[in-house]
């Protein structure tokens, strides 16, 4: 697994081919408030139901509030064989700070 902060993960997803799965583990509530645009939610409770729909070859960042969920999430993916993980270290929280201040944050 590769960790990326906010401004790592920006600039490679501006070169990206192809684009990585960008996949939010956060809650619906915290998905609605705000969000990274192309992210799909998969609330952290729902990824051992949902491991087929993922590709294991796919390269795959996974997203939360500050960066812990996501950490787990990313560290189970790899034992369950997927081999292109990013965690994106701060979370989506690091990304309204550093990247879109627009971004609400909560």
């Amino acid at each position: 697994m590769k960790n990326l902060t906010a401004t790592e993960l920006h600039d490679y997803l501006q070169q990206a081919e192809p684009r990585p799965v960008l996949l939010d583990v956060r809650e619906p509530w915290e998905h609605e408030k705000c969000q990274i645009e192309g992210s799909t939610l998969l609330p952290m409770s729902r990824i051992a139901a949902a491991l087929n729909e993922l590709d294991p070859e796919q390269e795959t960042v996974v997203i939360c509030h500050h960066g812990v969920r996501s950490y787990r999430v990313a560290q189970w993916l790899e034992q369950m064989g997927f081999r292109n993980i990013i965690n994106l270290y701060g979370g989506i929280n690091a990304w309204a700070q550093q990247v879109d201040p627009s971004m609400t944050r909560y």
